[in-house]
């Protein structure tokens, strides 16, 4: 066997020179070449192990042994061999076995302490060791007192052995998650197997805190290292409940199916008898579907079976949800959720699951048609009222659409229109069908409705007329017929009877609109702002539907009282659609918008800046006069304005207000206010409502003086994460602090009053808001909650104490008041690998009768 190198030119030439150095070291030309302070290579012939390029390196010397095949490097020594690297101040390399050894030099005299240790990088990962040894060809080695990170984990041992280019054996090996020099936390074990990305498997494993191990070791254990999902057991949790005893929770299994889908099982037992069993599977295909399925059941008791207050409670839930685009005009969404009664007071511990009074679930399977701009929609709704346990469904609901048409219009000629071409329709059916169950009656009913719309929109100089005519048309299989029934008390009562019968209903109602829009620009006298504008746009609106209570129309039909009065009433008010009005309408309706903008100066001394545009104000104002109501004319008044300053002021409400006087027995009678020497206008309802939110800069980081990144953690299928922005993230979330963030404060103050006369007015008025805040830069003090101020009573108030422990999170949470009160303390490990190890403790109260 041969080796060429491509040094040996320069060993020819030189070697005389080398030779010559008689004082420093003698060496044969022959057997060896020096080098000093050089980069160089070693390429590969036929019948040589090696099958690429070596690279070395070295800032005192390289020595090859040519006869030997060997080769030494001093000071700084690098070797680069495919992907693996390994800088020492001393490496050794055998050509004929292909091994190499590195090894530190000493520091001192005492040769006690090594400086510039070999430092193997492969792959991306780095070990660094005392000494080590390494075969080219079988990618082993050996390693003493080395450690090195994977993943944001760090494992020592005094030996480590690498049998391949993914598995290492460990002697006395610590794995831990924890960066500091002296780790607050790891787990020790005299033997380890770890599998680079898959998982380190160890026997009798000891838990050491700050150096000071667990005295209970366990006989064997396995932690996934891989990145991502992988199947296995789910470490359990365990606690105490003052209800339900000591208990042992979320120990389960969980399956990664594959990488479209998984599926866990996890189960809650408690001492005092009860269990809890939750599941979900999940699926999801990028750019096509993704989805999940929940199934819960749970059976909490109290007391013992032969004990008088025995108590037992048996709930469940299942849930599903769905999306999935099957073409580009095709879509599937699901959102269903089935539950017993009392399902969520003891087994969901998010407050905004808590304060729902329903359950809604929804299934909409979409289409749409792109060169026709149509869509048709098929929809099941069900809500749930959790007090009553009554259940409302629609199924089906279908919606076809037609979009806006204009027959008449001419498509290639778009500059010149004539004016029958601005003439439009469009069509909208439905058929609905309502199942209710109410008091546990079963309630069907159903039809079908048809709308057109006909407008015409032409622009007459600076005004837009657009006239319109709706028809409508509803189709029935029922009416009502009411009859009196005189009982022996000699009293009337009203007899109510479902008739099957095929009905038509048509109805309509046409009308004219005039608007037009406007604006002014003024100076301001403010630095700093160039200008405001005010843009105004008014409408105004007729419309006229006759009276269908008419005889003539066949929509109403009466009865008659033992006293000879008639009463009407309407054929079809029990049905899905509803029956036509008993009024005709002929109104004139009016509205003003106004918008103020501000637009900001340009500083002519930075090229760069720009002119920017703000809304101050939003401002609208409307009311109506019914020229064919016999009484109360005019409607209400109502105002409405909104004004936002940036992300961190809201202000937005609404006034209502009315012409007529009052009565003791109701809100409006046919008497002006200004008649009555009571004013112009009476405020009947005010509402409005103020948000702000504020936070502090995210802080920096010390060494590299960028902002520290976020420490929450988010769901890797997207599947029920945490909404950001809730006052309320659950009653004991799991979501971590943000300790970059050092402040942030969001308040929100609701005001409704509503007087439709003075002696009957209602009033609610509250505060929402959360205010978090470092104390010190690893201690955060979070409150959460809403204050009724007509009540003078705080709404589920919640404390949270969290201080960050470096590879720790500690973490209290107290709920002081309310149905759910209770305390949890809980300490767990940061890093997602360990995120079962935990400490947990909590107690809670609850009401488990709604």
């Amino acid at each position: 066997m041969k080796f060429y190198y491509s040094v040996i030119l320069f060993s020819l030439v030189f070697a005389p020179v080398f030779a010559q150095e008689k004082d420093t070291l003698n060496i044969s030309t022959i057997d060896s070449v020096l080098t000093s302070h050089v980069d160089t290579l070693i390429s590969k012939t036929s019948g040589s192990d090696i099958d690429t390029v070596i690279y070395s390196s070295a800032s005192d010397s390289l020595i090859f042994f040519v006869k030997d095949k060997k080769m030494s490097i001093y000071g700084n020594g690098k070797i680069q061999y495919k992907q693996m690297q390994i800088v020492s101040a001393n490496i050794f390399v055998d050509f004929e076995k292909n091994n190499l050894k590195a090894i530190g030099e000493q520091s001192d005299s005492t040769g006690k302490k090594m400086i510039n240790t070999p430092i193997l990088t492969e792959a991306g990962e780095s070990f660094d060791s005392y000494t080590m040894s390494y075969n080219f060809k079988t990618g082993r080695g050996i390693m003493t007192a080395a450690n090195t990170e994977m993943d944001e984990a760090f494992f020592t041992g005094v030996k480590i052995k690498k049998v391949d280019k993914i598995t290492f054996f460990i002697k006395d090996g610590k794995y831990t998650t924890c960066d500091a020099d002296t780790p607050h936390y790891y787990i020790s074990s005299s033997k380890m197997k770890m599998v680079q990305d898959e998982e380190l498997v160890a026997e009798w494993i000891w838990l050491n805190f700050g150096g000071v191990p667990f005295p209970i070791p366990l006989p064997f254990g396995v932690i996934p290292v891989q990145s991502g999902r992988r199947s296995g057991m789910i470490a359990p949790v365990f606690g105490t409940d003052a209800t339900f005893g000591s208990y042992i929770g979320r120990f389960g299994y969980f399956w990664a199916i594959n990488d479209y889908m998984d599926w866990n099982i996890t189960a809650d037992y408690y001492t005092r008898g009860s269990i809890n069993l939750n599941s979900r599977f999940r699926y999801a295909k990028r750019y096509s579907y993704t989805g999940s399925i929940q199934g819960s059941y749970s059976d909490f008791s109290q007391g013992e079976k032969t004990d008088p207050d025995f108590s037992e409670q048996i709930d469940w839930r299942l849930k599903w949800y769905h999306n999935q685009s099957i073409t580009p005009t095709l879509r599937l969404d699901v959102n269903l959720e089935f539950i017993s009664t009392n399902f969520l007071s003891r087994n969901v511990s998010n407050l905004n699951d808590l304060l729902r009074n329903e359950i809604v679930s929804n299934a909409t399977f979409s289409k749409t048609w792109e060169e026709s701009g149509n869509s048709m929609n098929i929809n099941y709704n069900r809500r749930q009222v959790i007090e009553t346990n009554d259940v409302y469904e629609i199924l089906p609901n279908i919606t076809f659409s037609k979009a806006q048409s204009y027959p008449f219009r001419d498509e290639f000629n778009t500059s010149d229109r004539a004016w029958y071409e601005f003439f439009g329709y469009t069509y909208n059916g439905f058929f609905k069908n309502n199942r209710n169950k109410v008091d546990g009656q079963l309630n069907i009913r159903g039809g079908f409705r048809h709308n057109v719309n006909m407008d015409f929109s032409p622009k007459i100089g600076f005004f837009s007329i657009t006239p319109k005519f709706r028809y409508e048309e509803r189709w029935y299989n029922k009416k009502v017929e009411k009859f009196v029934v005189q009982s022996s008390t000699g009293e009337d009562s009203i007899v109510t009877n479902d008739v099957n019968e095929i009905n038509f209903v048509r109805t309509f109602n046409t009308g004219i609109s005039a608007s037009t829009k406007f604006f002014g620009i003024f100076g301001s006298p403010i630095p700093g702002i160039s200008s405001i504008r005010h843009t105004v746009t008014p409408s105004i609106t007729y419309s006229f539907r006759p009276d269908f209570s008419e005889p003539g129309w066949g929509y109403y039909d009466s009865y008659s009282k033992s006293d000879g009065t008639e009463v009407r009433y309407n054929k079809f008010e029990r049905e899905i659609f509803g029956g036509p009005s008993s009024q005709q309408q002929s109104s004139l309706s009016f509205n003003i918008g106004n918008i103020f903008e501000m637009k900001s100066e340009v500083d002519p001394t930075d090229t760069t800046d720009k002119e920017e545009k703000y809304q101050l104000l939003n401002l609208n104002i409307g009311s109506g006069y019914n020229f064919a109501a016999d009484t109360l004319k005019f409607s209400d008044i109502r105002l409405s304005y909104r004004t936002r300053v940036s992300d961190f002021f809201d202000f937005a409400g609404s006034n209502t207000f009315t012409l007529y006087d009052y009565s003791s027995t109701t809100s409006r009678i046919n008497k002006f206010l200004i008649d009555q020497g009571k004013g112009l206008l009476r405020m009947t309802s005010f509402n409005f409502t103020v948000t702000t939110r504020l936070s502090g800069e995210r802080l920096k980081s010390k060494d590299t003086g960028k902002p520290l990144p976020s420490t929450n953690q988010n769901d890797e299928f997207g599947l029920g994460a945490a909404e950001q922005r809730n006052v309320y993230q659950g009653i004991y979330t799991d979501r971590d602090p943000d300790f970059a963030i050092p402040w942030d404060i969001a308040l929100t103050y609701t005001f409704n009053l509503n007087r439709q006369t003075p002696e009957t007015e209602t009033k609610f008025s509250s505060i929402n808001g959360s205010l978090n805040f470092n104390l010190t830069p690893n201690w955060k003090f979070s409150i959460t909650g809403s204050y009724d101020i007509e009540r003078k009573e705080f709404v589920a108030p919640q404390i949270k104490i969290s201080r960050d422990l470096h590879a720790w999170f500690m973490n209290f949470t107290w709920n002081p008041i309310g149905t759910y009160q209770g305390f949890r303390f809980e300490i767990r490990v940061k890093a997602p690998q360990l995120q079962d190890l935990k400490l947990t403790k909590q107690d809670r109260f609850y009401t488990t009768n709604r």
